[in-house]
């Protein structure tokens, strides 16, 4: 990524009496006289449609196989409209997010910011009483951000868990071992392949994974089209008990907001990622359609029997299906290493300074071995892929994806411009409702579902 200059000009001038906390005509004419775009300077830029792909990629994965036990939760009509709902609040906190931060790089004069600077610029520069907060904030998105790629990796480890239950099931059914014990089986594996810690030797493991995902969605269509008559099994709309087990699912499988500001930073034409058609919309537009569809229509095939990843629900004695499963095990296995690269440099980045420089490798390997540790610890508490899903994204994803952005916007608007009668305000409060509608009710519903199950 392009380096970051930083301009002291933009630290706040001192507050007389006769001035008010509301930022000036006069500043806000600075700052749109400061263009980002003209000061980046990135080595590689990329293009548009890279950039597409880019935000397409980190949009589609092992969620989209969860969408038709979204539906279960729901049926038909509520699941359709719900994918719609969530859809458009996911874009459209991304584009507070992206506007926010643009806003804030005219106003200090840098040429663009991370995902984590922009929190901390939007308070340190934000309602005076807020700006004590600053380095809270930072440490704040620092650890939701990893605790994000934590709490997805976790539910990784099921995915793959499920997968070789299911297949050794079928070639040895004479000794079947649990999830439990196939998540056990995958530390030793996981914990090497994690200890790789740069990124450009992560670039043939992103490349296979790319290629397994996309055979295995067309293989899990094959069979998902096929045959597909019987409606009985759908229901067109289940108890509403059930649907915050939906959002909870639905946000997880669709949230990418943490690639978002990479991807938007390398732009080579960053003005084409917002607007009408923008590649922020295309893509988020596709990604609805897409997970409307798998979701829909998986759950029309299998009805009430659908689980947490539809690969399962596909037949076990036949060459094709069982590909598709031992194809998306080898994906998920390579997406998880790529997964745990951005929480082990956020925390390696708090934790190495606590340490002597010749201790740093050990430090390294200690760190990784324990995350690695920690997210199989999990799995291996909830070893059910639908309800681990549901609770990692009513918890983590949430919080990244819906609750920060809404803040920092409502931060950086306060003293600039509110929109009429606080349009901005009251939309916010609205946002934040639905964010903690789906924190509290996501995390009942999926605790309360794991304590029946176990108990």
């Amino acid at each position: 990524m392009n380096q970051i200059s930083s301009n002291e000009s933009c630290d706040p001038l001192p507050m007389q009496s006769t001035v008010t906390l509301n930022v000036t005509d006069k500043e806000l004419a600075q700052d749109q006289e400061y263009n980002p775009f003209e000061h980046r300077n990135v080595t590689h830029p990329t293009s548009t449609l890279g950039s597409f792909f880019h935000l397409l990629k980190s949009s589609l994965g092992s969620g989209l196989l969860a969408m038709p036990a979204a539906f279960k939760h729901t049926g038909i009509i509520p699941g359709c409209f719900g994918t719609i709902l969530v859809s458009v609040i996911a874009t459209h906190c991304v584009h507070i997010l992206v506007t926010t931060s643009r806003d804030i790089c005219r106003h200090c004069h840098v040429s663009s910011l991370s995902y984590t600077e922009t929190c901390e610029r939007v308070f340190k520069h934000g309602p005076i009483k807020l700006r004590k907060y600053t380095q809270f904030v930072r440490h704040f998105a620092d650890y939701s951000m990893a605790a994000v790629c934590l709490g997805g990796t976790s539910v990784y480890v099921i995915f793959i868990a499920s997968s070789l239950k299911d297949i050794c099931d079928h070639f040895n059914p004479t000794y079947k071992f649990s999830v439990k014990a196939y998540c056990g089986f995958l530390l030793i594996p996981l914990i090497v392949l994690t200890q790789v810690r740069h990124l450009k030797y992560l670039v043939p493991f992103s490349l296979v994974a790319n290629i397994c995902l996309l055979l295995t969605f067309v293989i899990t269509c094959i069979y998902t089209f096929s045959d597909l008559n019987d409606f009985s099994n759908a229901k067109l709309s289940s108890d509403v008990a059930q649907w915050p087990l939906f959002l909870s699912t639905a946000i997880f499988a669709m949230e990418g907001i943490n690639v978002v500001m990479p991807v938007e930073n390398e732009m080579k034409n960053p003005e084409h990622f917002l607007g009408c058609p923008g590649v922020l919309n295309i893509t988020m537009i596709l990604v609805a359609i897409l997970y409307a569809v798998i979701g829909l229509f998986g759950y029309i095939k299998y009805g009430e029997d659908v689980k947490g990843s539809i690969t399962l629900n596909l037949p076990q004695d036949e060459i094709l299906a069982l590909t598709a499963k031992i194809m998306v095990a080898i994906a998920v296995y390579f997406t998880y290493c790529l997964q745990m690269y951005a929480p082990m440099e956020i925390i390696w980045t708090r934790t190495k300074a606590s340490m002597r420089q010749k201790l740093h490798n050990i430090g390294q390997i200690l760190l990784r071995t324990f995350s690695v540790t920690l997210t199989v610890v999990l799995a291996v508490a909830v070893p059910d892929l639908e309800l681990l899903i549901g609770l990692v994204g009513a918890i983590f994803f949430s919080t990244l994806g819906l609750f920060i952005p809404i803040v920092v916007e409502t931060v950086h608007k306060w003293n600039r411009d509110l929109g009429r009668f606080n349009y901005i305000l009251w939309k916010n409060i609205l946002l934040l409702l639905f964010y903690l509608l789906v924190l509290v009710s996501g995390c009942y519903s999926a605790i309360k579902e794991i304590i029946i199950k176990y108990s």
